[in-house]
């Protein structure tokens, strides 16, 4: 895994709206959530969501899926693994056991 793909996402992330939208998605599982009841559950305008969720796609964070006229949207639970487990990867791997010194 390459660490530019770590920050695109950990920066999508980092936007308060884009955070409530992974959230809410986390929640509905692989179900997911046709975009027209995430809107809302959120609570914002739709142009707004829309963006939203670009920035969200073209990081991996989330997918979509057309199913008739409807857009299912999906958190991607392997990039979110993924992108976890980078940065735990290398827990403790410096560590000594020794207290550290003052």
């Amino acid at each position: 895994m390459k660490v530019d793909d770590v920050a695109a996402r950990l920066e999508a992330l980092g936007n308060p709206t884009r955070l409530e939208i992974v959230r809410v998605l986390v929640r509905t599982g692989t179900d997911g959530l046709p975009v027209g009841r995430l809107r809302g559950r959120i609570d914002i305008a739709a142009s707004t969501l829309s963006h939203h969720l670009a920035k969200l796609v073209t990081v991996g964070l989330v997918s979509q899926e057309r199913q008739g006229t409807t857009l299912i949207c999906r958190a991607e639970f392997e990039t979110m693994q993924d992108t976890a487990g980078y940065l735990i990867a290398e827990c403790c791997v410096e560590q000594t056991g020794k207290p550290a010194e003052e």
